[in-house]
Order: structure tokens, then C-alpha cells, then sequence
């Protein structure tokens, strides 16, 4: 009898074990108010940052520390990020009975570091379509065969200098490459080099990444190349759509003027081509996402992030500048951070990150730098620009910010 009474002891206390773990991953806490025992439903917070052991302040109290996650009864909180010597983050979070919030929290030092890797005087830096390739030009050097054209290699890991990326790919030799207008192939395997040599007078080159020593004219076919190149392209933009739902293909056709993609994939940063309401692509809606208010009353030609995943839409910017070249990447004051979670943000000569549905402006650059070159390294340690550091008598040249 005693052993019976044993297992059906051990049984119910295993159990009772059981629904009290499971319901504390789902959030709920023990209350012992009243007198009485109960239990309250409750949501997780998940904090992350970068970089990590920041402090998590929860309605201005000092709650815990980042890459951990806190119980709370649902509500919306005011969730702050703090670590010394690094930029605040700041945002509304709402918090529901047995959901997992996540928070990534990207803190700027306040203090960047400013390094060179360029020393010979730096013009047009075009970047490629992988974003890990820069082309520019160089004309300030005396020699003919330093001058030309240059590729600096973001994706390359030199032992002792960035300085040591940069390859020539073509001198002046044979032309003034160093005057050239400069743009990526599709695929980024080609560049096509244009020189002037009067108002209507042009030479157009195509090179390879390599180095050229007899570089291919292409001015007599230069329209049915532009037209193989338009093609590449369309395909390109065709086959990301494809693996996506007749639903939400047509939600981006029928509305986006399409910006650029995020690294990833998941966010569009687009204008609206059109006003017009987006029906729900996800319905009903996922739980545990992000809690900004979104707009699905979109306008036309204002700017937006669209969260495929999440199904969410956010505004950015109220309009698109005027009077810019069509060049995105040169001339957009937006563009995408590498970590496809924010957007580097040029206006006014300064030079800002923000969270990709438009909250967390910081600025991390406001020192003088050369029309809008900003470009994001590829592991996101970094972000590139073209400065003189303000010395007008001196040629610019490629410098990074450090934000790591």
C-alpha cells in the first residue's frame, strides 16, 4: 500500500512539474497575493543587441541585461537599450499573454573611429550589384600607369591593411580611363568605362575585373549590349518574385516602384506607385512581431519598407528628392544596411542608421564627405565614404567609420 501511495505521489508531483515549466515557458508566473495561489498570464520580452551585455530599462527601470528574456504581464512597455560609450535605443513594445517578443537592438559608438584605405586620391565610386565591389577612378598621380581605374574588394580580409584590397584593372595608357564614367554588368563580372571627349563625342570600354591589358571598344554596339545588360536585369527582378504567392506578387507589382531588396530578401524598400490600401497577405495576422504601427494606407511616391515575412509596412519618407541622377545607390539618400534589419540614411551631410521600419534615427557621421557615397561594408564591422576631410586642396579618398 505504501508503494502504491510512493508512485501516485511521484506521479502527481511529476505533473504538477510538468504544467508548471511548460506554463512558465508560455509565460505565466505564480501569485501569492491575497493570501490566496494563482496564476497570472503573462508574455516574454527577448532582448538582444549589438554589441551584447547592454542594460534593458523597462519603463525607465533598469530591469535586466541584453541577450536575455524577461516575464511581464501584457501591456506596451517603453523598452530602452543602454550601454556606455554607445548610442541609445529606444521603442514602444507591446508585450501579449503567452507570446515571445523579440528585440535586436544595433548600438552606434558615439564615438567612431575614422581609418583611410585609400592614399592616392579618389573619384565615382560605383558599387556592384553584390555590394561587395567598389569601382573607381584615380587621376592625381603623375604616372600615367598608376592612374586608370581601380576595383576595391570589400569581401577580401588583407593581414595588414585594408589599403592592400584595391587591384587597377586598367591604366591611361591607351585611354583616359581616369575621366571615366563607370557601371556594373548584372552579374558584376564587367564594367562598362565611357569617356568623353566632347559634348557628344564618347568612347565606351568594356573591362573585365581583372587586369585589362587591351581593353575591348564597345562604342559601336554599346545599344545592344545596354539592351542584353536591361534584359539580365528584368530577369533578375522576375526570379526573386517567382518563389512568392500569386497573392503577393501581384501586392508588389500593382504597387511598388521597387528601390532595392534588403540583403536577405524579406524587406522591400520601395515608392508607392500608386495610393491605394494593401489587403493582408497574412490573415490572420502573425503574433510576437514587431509592434511599430505600420500604414497600409500607402500614397503615392512616398517611400516604404515592406517586411515579407511579417507581412508589415512601414513609411519612411515622405517623398523621393528631386533633381538626383537615377543612379540609386549614388544618389538615394536610402539604402540598405547589411544586416537587412536597418537603412544608412544620407541627408543634410550627415550620415544615419535607422531601424528599417523608420524608428531610431542616430546619426553616426556629420563630418564633411563627398556627395552621397556612403556604402555599407559587407560584415556591417563598417561604413564606407568618400571625404577630403574638408581640405579642398587635397584629392578625396576612401575612408571607413568604424562601428564596431
Amino acid at each position: 500500500m505504501k508503494k502504491v501511495t510512493f508512485y501516485i505521489a511521484t506521479a502527481v508531483f511529476l505533473i504538477v512539474a510538468t504544467i508548471i515549466v511548460i506554463s512558465y515557458g508560455k509565460g505565466y508566473i505564480f501569485n501569492l497575493g491575497n493570501g490566496k495561489i494563482g496564476i497570472l498570464g503573462t508574455g516574454l520580452l527577448a532582448v538582444t543587441s549589438q554589441p551584447d551585455s547592454a542594460g534593458i530599462y523597462i519603463d525607465g527601470h533598469l530591469t535586466s541585461a541584453t541577450n536575455n528574456t524577461i516575464s511581464l504581464p501584457p501591456s506596451e512597455y517603453d523598452v530602452k537599450v543602454i550601454k556606455s560609450g554607445y548610442s541609445s535605443w529606444q521603442k514602444k513594445i507591446k508585450i501579449e499573454k503567452e507570446v515571445v517578443s523579440s528585440v535586436y537592438a544595433l548600438l552606434m559608438p558615439t564615438a567612431p573611429k575614422l581609418d583611410n584605405i585609400t592614399d592616392i586620391g579618389v573619384s565615382n565610386p560605383v558599387l556592384d550589384p553584390t555590394r561587395t565591389k567598389i569601382a573607381y577612378t584615380v587621376s592625381s598621380l603623375d604616372n600615367p600607369r598608376r592612374n586608370g581605374i581601380y576595383i576595391l574588394d570589400m569581401g577580401l580580409r588583407p593581414i595588414l591593411t585594408l589599403q592592400s584590397s584595391s587591384t587597377q584593372i586598367v591604366d591611361d595608357t591607351i585611354d583616359d580611363f581616369s575621366k571615366a564614367n563607370l557601371a556594373w554588368s548584372p552579374d558584376a563580372k564587367e564594367i562598362i568605362a565611357t569617356i568623353s571627349a566632347g559634348p557628344t563625342i564618347a568612347t565606351t570600354y568594356l573591362l573585365k575585373t581583372s587586369f585589362n591589358e587591351n581593353p575591348q571598344d564597345v562604342t559601336a554596339t554599346l545599344s545592344s549590349l545596354s539592351s542584353t545588360w536591361s534584359k539580365q536585369r528584368e530577369t533578375q527582378d522576375k526570379s526573386q518574385l517567382l518563389g512568392f504567392k500569386t497573392k503577393l506578387q501581384n501586392l508588389i507589382k500593382e504597387n511598388f516602384a521597387i528601390l532595392s531588396w534588403s540583403e536577405d530578401e524579406t524587406k522591400i524598400l520601395y515608392t508607392a506607385s500608386r495610393s491605394a490600401t494593401l489587403p493582408l497577405i497574412i490573415n490572420p495576422p502573425l503574433i510576437g512581431t514587431n509592434s511599430t504601427p505600420q500604414e497600409r494606407e500607402i500614397n503615392k511616391g512616398l517611400v516604404y519598407v515592406y517586411d515579407i515575412r511579417e507581412d508589415k509596412n512601414f513609411k519612411i519618407l515622405d517623398s523621393v528628392p528631386e533633381n538626383k541622377s537615377q543612379d540609386f545607390i549614388n544618389a538615394f539618400p536610402l539604402n540598405w544596411f547589411t544586416d537587412s534589419k536597418h537603412l544608412i540614411y544620407v541627408i543634410d551631410n550627415k550620415i544615419s542608421i535607422i531601424d528599417y521600419d523608420g524608428q531610431n534615427k542616430t546619426i553616426i557621421y556629420a563630418g564633411p564627405f563627398i556627395d552621397d557615397y556612403v556604402f555599407s561594408w559587407p560584415d556591417g564591422s563598417k561604413i564606407l565614404i568618400l571625404t577630403n576631410l574638408g581640405n579642398l586642396s587635397t584629392s578625396p579618398n576612401l575612408y571607413t567609420i568604424g562601428l564596431k
